[in-house]
């Protein structure tokens, strides 16, 4: 069979047949990272990529790489509440909790009051027995 003829030949002819096929092999969760890498690797503080990828990431249970993010994140936008909820919610999947902890604080300092979310979400399933977050929380309700 002559180069032309071979699918899987690089080239014109073969090149997007194989290359389909490693992107068929690829979910698509992979794809997205693998991608907003390379996006992050031009662009390292373009901050909706990073909120994307930290997502992805966290998604993956990528958890070390995503706390990456949500810290450069939380400098880069060291106002945003949902920015340091964010940053606890990954901070407690890697089993950090007091910076946890503090970085939930600082979300409450900045206005974050979703509480039923808060209650809810599963990504903080492992401070929801700490007496500092139990008395975190409560402080801030008392608040409003």
């Amino acid at each position: 069979m002559a180069a032309a003829d071979d699918p899987s030949a690089p080239g014109p002819q073969g090149g997007g047949q194989a290359a389909a096929r490693l992107f068929s092999e690829q979910s698509q969760l992979d794809f997205d990272i693998a991608f907003y890498d390379q996006v992050l690797a031009r662009q390292p503080d373009y901050v909706d990529v990073l909120r994307c990828q930290a997502e992805l990431l966290t998604r993956k249970g990528l958890h070390e790489r995503a706390v990456v993010l949500d810290r450069r994140l939380a400098a880069l936008l060291s106002d945003d509440c949902r920015v340091r909820y964010n940053l606890a919610c990954s901070l407690a999947m890697v089993g950090a909790r007091d910076e946890a902890i503090a970085a939930l604080r600082a979300a409450f300092e900045l206005g974050y009051r979703d509480f039923e979310h808060l209650e809810a979400d599963p990504d903080l399933e492992g401070l929801r027995h700490s007496p500092a977050f139990r008395a975190l929380v409560r402080e801030y309700k008392k608040r409003g």
